[in-house]
């Protein structure tokens, strides 16, 4: 396996090169201005840690290259690992212990990688010629012969004839404008540096055509491999929002070489921008493309500039319609794809059996396991067939919590028997249908794994999350599930990661654990040089990381994200068909529509309704809410004749309000409740206006726009809604029912038992 390798070399003779390690292309040398044909071959075997500079930046490019120099950057490309193990003794009599490149040659001689010559010497401060140079690559690499013509008129009897031949007919090495290719001639430290950059280039895109991931792998240095694992966000730089591939994002995908980044609402200012930002991104992502991921579940977590806002997942819960969830996950993954984004983290499998649950609620397609399913699977083999990832979560299982993973670490205590039965049955079902992402929970299952680890915020004992959890995560979900797809985290900037654990340790763990794909280190330098020492250490293996890896470029083959992309141009084109479409908006507009839940009303079918004539009063906990209502009413009320006024829910606000009954035909009270257990919200407001409401026999409707808890709170609701969700959609869905121009034919898609009536 070809991995980086850095020493620093003492300076015992004065040709000796000094390492430096794994320096970047911006700043490694500072004297390759007159050899700019070469710079791009010298920086890239340097940040591959092969080639060195003699110190204080300089590379002596026209300096001709030894036959010892020589040696050395292939064994330190091609043997790294031998060469803190023992060497034979030399049996060249010209290379004593004491010389810079002993043990490089001595590892060449052994590996048949270089020869010496008939008087015993191997002559290591000889410059090297043409011909030594094909011959020491094409013995290095498994070149075939190529398809390019090639016809020198002084290599057919010379003793290096095959070997140029082969690399001349695969276009890694030229002649000169005579027909020439001059054997003999010395090479400089510059054309070195180009031939083996060529021939490693080379010999990936072989591996990529190929899709022999095994072969590309052992081109790939430590850091190119865990930098696969590594999937940031790109918020911002110098205090500015990314919207475009600035020089702080070029150096992030460089230095680290990443294999992904996930996209936030601060990346994106409209369409268009969003898929030139993707585009430029690929274009600087060398010859493995990047994942770009992004959050796009529909309903309360959506990242699409002016796209389709689909209603989310319990408005497709209480449609309880599979076909509308292969529809929804088909169209989302349509626009996503025509954005540039190949990951979706989404379908939601986790169950909200709590309603108390402060991060899931309605992102959930219900309470059951069976609803769940039902709805996950399509909406996830919707995406599948766009040619989109599905990167379901959260394993193993994120709905029966009471604490936010963004905020704390929550502990499951559910017997294994409940976990089979509940939490587990999504991601089984996931598995059977061919899921090739899920994405791990920061929450702590003892019933799984009870180890305990010292907290970093306090010193106490608390439980490993599953994040980091072998047995969770290989254990359970590899070795009994027989999951064979990427295992991605949840983010390392949660507060049940972050405040607990240190990166390094979190990151080292989590990928000993099973974790592919860190997501959201908090410092991604920090996290990637968690993981080359890992490796050079053993705390994680070569094998497990090589195996991460392989599922990676797998994965990203899978979804052609090694094929050649469109145009910027043809990609900006085809965008105003996509996004927003007038097929994707009705799909939207369906879901929203079947998704609208009678909570109470006559009969437990009928709601109060507006009449013409109706004054009617809006009340909301936000002033863009009411004014949203508002304006939907009036844009649908067609020809009935209304009279509308809006108050802010507040306790500030109660003796206007139930002043202003008094002069009101018609109440329409929108209940919002997300990322708060119910025990936080203002129930005492709502349920006075409630029972003053009753007192009077208005009529009124309590509109749910969130988590549909509110009749678990709320007692004696006459006509009450739920929409799932405060988006234009499920809101406008909600306006046409109170008008009677829609019938509510939702069904709840969470067990509800509201306080009697």
């Amino acid at each position: 396996m070809h991995i980086k390798y850095k020493k620093v070399l003492t300076a015992a003779m004065g040709f000796m090169l000094i390492w430096v390690g794994s320096a970047k292309a911006e700043s490694t040398f500072n004297d390759l201005q007159y050899s700019k044909w070469a710079v791009d071959g010298i920086e890239y075997m340097a940040q591959r840690g092969t080639v060195a500079g003699y110190g204080n930046k300089k590379f002596q490019p026209q300096t001709s290259v030894t036959r010892g120099q020589a040696i050395t950057f292939l064994v330190r490309e091609l043997y790294p690992d031998q060469l803190e193990k023992p060497v034979k003794n030399m049996k060249y009599i010209d290379v004593p212990a004491t010389h810079p490149f002993y043990r490089e040659i001595a590892i060449a001689e052994q590996n048949g990688l270089a020869g010496g010559f008939p008087d015993g010497t191997f002559r290591p401060n000889t410059p090297i010629s043409r011909a030594e140079t094909a011959t020491f690559l094409t013995r290095a690499y498994p070149l075939e012969q190529g398809t390019q013509h090639s016809d020198w008129k002084d290599t057919d009897k010379h003793w290096a004839s095959a070997p140029i031949q082969t690399m001349s007919s695969n276009g890694l090495v030229g002649g000169y404008a005579d027909g020439t290719y001059r054997p003999d001639r010395k090479v400089t430290r510059a054309e070195y540096a180009v031939f083996m950059a060529r021939v490693i280039r080379f010999e990936r895109e072989n591996a990529i055509q190929a899709k022999d991931w095994d072969k590309l792998i052992s081109y790939m240095t430590v850091s190119e491999q865990v930098g696969q694992m590594l999937m940031p966000d790109i918020r911002q730089w110098n205090g500015k929002a990314t919207t475009t591939l600035n020089e702080g994002l070029k150096n992030r995908i460089q230095n680290q070489n990443l294999g992904g980044l996930i996209l936030f609402e601060k990346n994106i200012v409209d369409a268009q921008q969003l898929t030139t930002l993707t585009h430029h991104i690929q274009t600087h992502g060398g010859d493995i493309p990047l994942f770009l991921g992004i959050d796009q579940e529909g309903g309360v977590v959506r990242r699409i500039p002016g796209g389709t806002n689909l209603p989310g997942q319990m408005a497709l819960g209480a449609t309880n319609d599979p076909a509308l969830a292969e529809k929804a996950g088909q169209l989302t993954g349509e626009e996503l794809k025509a954005l540039g984004i190949q990951v979706n983290f989404a379908p939601v499998l986790d169950i909200n059996s709590n309603p108390d649950n402060p991060i899931i609620g309605m992102r959930s397609f219900g309470s059951s396991a069976d609803l769940v399913t039902r709805l996950g699977i399509p909406l996830m083999k919707g995406l599948h067939q766009s040619g989109v990832i599905a990167g379901v979560k959260h394993f193993p299982g994120h709905g029966d919590t009471a604490v936010d993973s963004h905020l704390g670490l929550p502990v499951l205590n559910h017997t294994r028997e409940q976990l089979d039965a509940v939490e587990l049955a999504p991601f089984r079902a996931a598995i059977e249908n061919g899921v090739d992402m899920i994405m791990t929970a920061h929450i702590a299952f003892p019933t799984i794994d009870n180890e305990q680890m010292i907290s970093r915020k306090d010193g106490t004992q608390v439980p490993i999350p599953a994040t980091l959890s072998r047995k969770v995560l290989t254990g359970l979900l590899r070795e009994e599930m027989h999951y064979q797809g990427l295992i991605i985290s949840d983010a390392f900037t949660m507060k049940g990661i972050s405040e607990h654990f240190g990166e390094t340790e979190a990151v080292q763990r989590a990928a000993a654990a099973g974790v592919d794909i860190i997501l959201m280190p908090q410092d991604v330098a920090t996290a990637h040089q968690a993981l080359i020492d890992a490796v050079n250490s053993g705390k994680l293996s070569k094998e497990q990381v090589h195996d991460s890896v392989k599922r990676i470029l797998t994965i990203k083959s899978k979804y052609n994200l090694f094929e050649p992309s469109p145009s910027l141009p043809q990609k900006l084109r085809e965008l105003k068909e996509i996004i927003g479409s007038q097929a994707h908006l009705e799909i939207e507009r369906t879901i929203a529509e079947r998704a609208v839940t009678v909570l109470a009303g006559k009969d437990g079918k009928r709601v109060d309704t507006i009449g013409n004539g109706d004054r009617v009063m809006i009340v909301a906990s936000d002033a863009g809410q009411a004014e949203q209502l508002e304006r939907q009413l009036k844009q649908s009320k067609g020809n009935v004749s209304i009279q509308t006024e809006t108050f802010i829910l507040n306790s500030n606000n109660m003796k206007s309000i139930i002043q202003a009954l008094n002069k009101t035909d018609y109440v329409l009270l929108a209940s919002y409740q997300f990322r708060n257990v119910g025990s936080q919200v203002r129930w005492n407001e709502l349920q006075q206006l409630i029972t003053e409401m009753n007192q009077r026999k208005l009529r009124y409707t309590l509109l749910s726009l969130g988590n549909p808890y509110e009749l678990l709170h709320v007692k004696n609701v006459r006509s009450a809604l739920a929409v799932y969700g405060k988006q234009e959609p499920n809101t406008l869905a909600a306006i046409k029912v109170l008008l009677g121009q829609l019938e509510a034919k939702g069904k709840l898609p969470i067990e509800l038992e509201p306080s009697e009536q």
